[in-house]
């Protein structure tokens, strides 16, 4: 809205009173906001845990379920939110299928 204004660490609409947190705000304009299966809001650095056993394509290599992945990178691009490292190799992940540890 026109009539909103910075105060602290929040925004205020001088119409409404309405506050919310500038942090929120940079996240959505940049929409990278990446969720979990839970619905937990994920970031670059987190550590993660499979849900559920994955097939890799092209491949007969499995991912299984309980796996912790550590240092996950979140990427803006595709449907595949999520980049990390596990023993098996390198993979593009889907954020449904992790939850943050």
């Amino acid at each position: 809205m026109e009539n909103t204004y910075p105060d602290g660490d929040n925004f205020i609409c001088a119409d409404c009173g309405h506050e919310w947190p500038q942090q929120a705000a940079v996240a959505e304009e940049s929409g990278r906001i990446v969720r979990d299966a839970n619905g937990t809001v994920l970031q670059d650095g987190d550590s993660v845990v499979l849900i559920k056993d994955l097939k890799v394509k092209g491949s007969s290599i499995t991912l299984k379920q309980g796996s912790k992945v550590k240092s996950i990178r979140l990427v803006g691009e595709g449907d595949h939110e999520v980049d990390c490292k596990l023993d098996e190799g390198k993979f593009m992940l889907k954020a449904c299928f992790l939850k943050k540890v």
